[in-house]
């Protein structure tokens, strides 16, 4: 198995303690401000978080900001870093690897969502998932979210009662 140490940390302890107490003394402009330097929004936000304690509890974060969650995963990283690894996947026999480079990784999502729509898929469409832990399982999930499809895991599927099965 190939070794991946952290040689250079992205942050000092210094810099971690200072921001860990910016989190707590100013929730929400820190958290703007991660969400703006480490995110690609398509529609910036204008609330950073909406929340209700009372009766029907509701969170909801960014929620009027619009992203796409596969060009922030694969695309931006592909653009800036192509031959970066992006994903490592080992099988249950240590013989089995693969790795996928951000450029590799963009191709395979780019062709899976080509697929996808091919077969009549499209923005707001449920696609089933019944994959093992393979690579392929985060390509067709990227690929899903690159078209605008909601996924559903049938591993997390087959745990809904019955009733909620049929509706989605």
């Amino acid at each position: 198995m190939k070794d991946f140490p952290l040689n250079n940390p992205l942050l000092t302890q210094e810099q971690y303690d200072q921001m860990y107490a910016e989190s707590f003394a100013n929730k929400e402009q820190f958290w703007s401000n991660i969400a703006k330097e480490q995110v690609t929004w398509f529609k910036d936000f204008t609330e950073v978080k909406n929340t209700n304690y009372e009766g029907d509890v509701s969170i909801k974060w960014f929620e009027d900001g619009e992203l796409n969650v596969c060009y922030n995963c694969v695309d931006r990283h592909a653009e800036q870093r192509p031959d970066d690894t992006a994903i490592i996947w080992e099988g249950d026999d240590p013989s089995q690897s693969k790795t996928y480079t951000y450029k590799e990784l963009q191709s395979e999502v780019s062709r899976f969502a080509n697929v996808l729509k091919k077969l009549g898929v499209k923005k707001g469409d449920r696609v089933t998932i019944y994959l093992t832990m393979i690579p392929e399982l985060a390509i067709l999930m990227l690929a899903c979210a690159r078209i605008g499809a909601t996924r559903i895991n049938c591993r997390t599927y087959s745990r809904l009662p019955i009733s909620i099965r049929y509706y989605c």
